[in-house]
């Protein structure tokens, strides 16, 4: 047998994770919140490791966002997601936001983002959306609705199930891997964890 095949698996790491919702109105009561709901089952199906969920509901406001992320990074969220505020009008803010708290901004993220939603909507190029790094957490802004939230934190797939395009998240576990964050194991049904071979650690069956 190969040594990969007799190496001890260890137990999956627990992972705790910020969620934030971004709106004026859902804020205040306004309407209902469905992002924070979509988020928390979208990572609950696709992470296999035991998962703490640390979620916010807060208003448009630059310093108020920035605040929140910080407080969700030092409370030991190795990743953090937000959702809402991504746009081009005046109260739109969460880049920006999320740009004030950052020590490396990741431009990928955004950039896969607006080219799934591209595949539906010419508007997609209004979206903003960023991710960066701030000391051992990774933080992202998803889009605000939830079929957008799941296409592309998942990617799209054809009428048989393959893959057309990859999702943002297939790319989420290597990069907190090399930020020194928890390993992140997916469940490959829904999507598919890309690292190098070398990156690679036996995890249970």
């Amino acid at each position: 047998m190969s040594e990969a095949a007799t190496a001890p698996t260890a137990p999956l790491d627990a992972v705790r994770i910020g969620t934030v919702s971004i709106s004026d109105r859902a804020s205040s009561g306004v309407y209902e919140d469905k992002g924070l709901p979509a988020l928390k089952d979208w990572l609950s199906r696709a992470l296999r490791n035991p998962l703490q969920f640390e979620a916010r509901l807060i208003p448009d406001e630059r310093a108020r966002i920035s605040e929140t992320l910080v407080e969700l990074v030092d409370a030991g969220c190795a990743l953090v997601l937000t959702t809402g505020g991504t746009g081009p009008a005046p109260r739109d803010v969460t880049p920006e936001a999320t740009l004030d708290v950052a020590d490396k901004e990741m431009p990928g993220f955004g950039e896969q983002m607006r080219q799934i939603s591209l595949r539906f909507v010419p508007t997609a190029i209004l979206s903003r959306q960023v991710a960066v790094i701030r000391g051992r957490s990774l933080i992202i802004n998803l889009p605000g609705q939830p079929k957008s939230i799941q296409e592309t934190l998942e990617g799209l797939r054809g009428a048989d199930g393959a893959s057309l395009v990859p999702g943002i998240f297939a790319a989420v576990p290597y990069c907190i891997d090399l930020i020194g964050g928890p390993y992140l194991v997916t469940d490959d049904a829904v999507c598919k964890a890309f690292r190098p071979k070398s990156a690679q650690r036996p995890t249970p069956a």
